[in-house]
């Protein structure tokens, strides 16, 4: 049993006081979305630095590791919360949503999720509550696509059956996306990857490497930049990680190729770059992240706004970054906290204050599994 951490980090240097040791990772091929693990660097914030923004002594972050929830999880992947506090889960690959309670940590399966078609990094994938419904993005048969389920919330009740919200989102072994998230404009938002075929990035008439943004229903939302279309921004390689800052900003995180791994600002049209640009290019024409990170020590899935800053789920780097920010810019550098002690971290939710849920990914068949993995931790972040 992994014991609570406290990791506190001042200037840019990381103090860690950890339980015991982690284990290495398959191999899996460096250019698939999440790459294999690899031990933490001895300096974690290096590489982030360099995506070349000037920024201020950080203030130093900290991190309490409160507690675990609930472990036993199978690819967990995408996590929700309920009105009540309650929370969400989906299983990549198991294809299931089970509802887990907030207090207790009891586990309350609802049910498989029909039409999902599991296989490689596709399956069962983001969740989202809103109005009596469960909305899903998921790999079908044919595409990418997300369905919306009626779900009363009550501790007997089942889930309804799926209803399209929108389908042909680009499918692959690999870079499927898979987060989605409403905005503080009550539209519903989804990151999509461009499947590894690089060229679907950049062509306006696909879904595939984009952001898109819709309303409940999957129609193209009032004022996106483009006329009858659900893409809001492009030029993106596989995103996964979607969260607003107290001023209603909407960041994204990346994973990139071999190279640069990366946290976007994103706006309304704008194109950020893949193939032609990862991480920091200077290039005309494409929008430079806020941040970046090597490979190894990020490869980052969901992100989550709490306290000034996003804080960012590293699968193979096994790390929950922080990056402080000042309005659009970062106010320091990013802070690496848990390097290797919980292993792969695959989805961060913030639930108001100081609170954090993370939800580790040991047993997607990239990670290492221990006794009583996968798990959903408890955080209080500074």
């Amino acid at each position: 049993m992994k014991r609570p951490v406290v990791v506190k980090a001042l200037g840019g240097a990381v103090a860690l006081v950890l339980a015991a040791g982690c284990s290495s990772g398959d191999a899996s091929s460096g250019s698939t979305e999440e790459r294999p693990r690899t031990p933490p660097s001895a300096s974690a914030s290096t590489s982030a630095s360099a995506s070349g923004t000037a920024a201020a002594p950080p203030t130093g972050g900290q991190v309490t590791v409160a507690g675990t929830l609930t472990e036993g999880l199978k690819s967990p992947w995408g996590l929700a919360e309920l009105p009540g506090g309650d929370l969400l889960v989906s299983s990549r690959d198991e294809r299931t949503i089970t509802r887990i309670d907030g207090r207790t940590g009891a586990k309350t399966p609802l049910g498989e999720v029909p039409g999902v078609v599991p296989g490689g990094e596709g399956g069962l994938l983001g969740l989202a509550v809103r109005d009596g419904r469960v909305y899903a993005y998921l790999t079908a048969a044919s595409d990418n696509r997300i369905v919306r389920m009626r779900y009363g919330g009550g501790a007997g009740d089942r889930l309804g059956p799926p209803e399209p919200v929108l389908t042909g989102i680009p499918k692959g072994f690999t870079h499927n996306g898979g987060r989605i998230a409403f905005g503080p404009d009550g539209m519903l938002y989804a990151g999509t990857g461009e499947t590894g075929e690089t060229g679907l990035a950049q062509d306006r008439e696909s879904l595939g490497g984009k952001v898109l943004r819709m309303t409940p229903e999957g129609r193209p939302a009032p004022g996106n930049p483009f006329p009858d279309s659900v893409v809001y921004s492009y030029g993106h390689r596989n995103v996964q990680g979607l969260a607003w800052d107290a001023d209603g900003r909407l960041w994204a995180a990346e994973f990139g190729q071999n190279t640069w791994d990366e946290l976007n600002l994103v706006g309304a049209g704008k194109n950020y770059g893949w193939p032609e640009a990862e991480g920091k290019a200077g290039k005309r024409g494409f929008e430079d992240p806020v941040a970046q990170w090597k490979t190894s020590e990020a490869s980052p899935s969901g992100i989550a706004y709490a306290r000034g800053a996003i804080w960012m789920a590293g699968l193979r780097g096994e790390r929950l970054w922080r990056v402080p920010l000042s309005g659009a810019e970062r106010s320091g550098d990013p802070e690496a906290f848990l390097e290797g002690g919980h292993g792969r971290l695959r989805t961060v939710l913030a639930t108001g204050g100081d609170r954090l849920w993370v939800v580790t990914s040991e047993t997607d068949t990239r990670g290492t599994p221990g006794p009583g993995d996968d798990r959903i931790l408890r955080l209080r972040v500074g």
